[in-house]
């Protein structure tokens, strides 16, 4: 099946999908702000550059889209039916690394909760959970843990 855009139009629209800064992030971000919670951006120097650092927790947070990093059972990480092998490899290749960033920041005794797209759009007791998390002990948590059954 070919693409309904041309190929020029197709790269400026795949440009444009932001990778920091995210509707979620900015969610999460001020939910956490305004309950006094502090954190750095993107720190660049932890694997992965974590969206969100709380050094007071050792706790990075990924803020990840179910999509392009595979929450597994989400209804939203769905493969393209076009190019299928692109798409797998591309999917495969993004799940091994943040498999590895999470395993080098707990070798650095980091915490890591990866906090997934899905929860924000389906959630209705949004974020309540998330405190509990952040000042918890496990070296590897994921919310939501279970993908909502709500469909868009």
């Amino acid at each position: 099946m070919t693409d309904v855009v041309d190929k020029t139009t197709r790269s400026r629209m795949m440009s444009r999908i932001r990778g920091k800064h995210t509707k979620p992030e900015l969610l999460l971000r001020r939910f956490l702000h305004h309950r006094g919670y502090r954190f750095r951006l993107h720190r660049n120097d932890l694997p992965g550059a974590p969206d969100l650092v709380l050094p007071r927790y050792s706790l990075a947070i990924f803020v990840n889209g179910c999509f392009w990093h595979r929450h597994s059972s989400c209804f939203y990480a769905t493969t393209p039916s076009t190019r299928v092998a692109f798409w797998q490899e591309k999917f495969s290749i993004n799940v091994e690394r943040d498999r590895r960033n999470h395993k080098d920041l707990m070798y650095l005794d980091w915490r890591v909760l990866v906090v997934w797209e899905c929860g924000f759009k389906h959630s209705s007791d949004r974020f309540t959970e998330i405190p509990v998390l952040i000042e918890g002990v496990n070296q590897y948590q994921e919310w939501p843990a279970v993908p909502p059954r709500t469909c868009r």
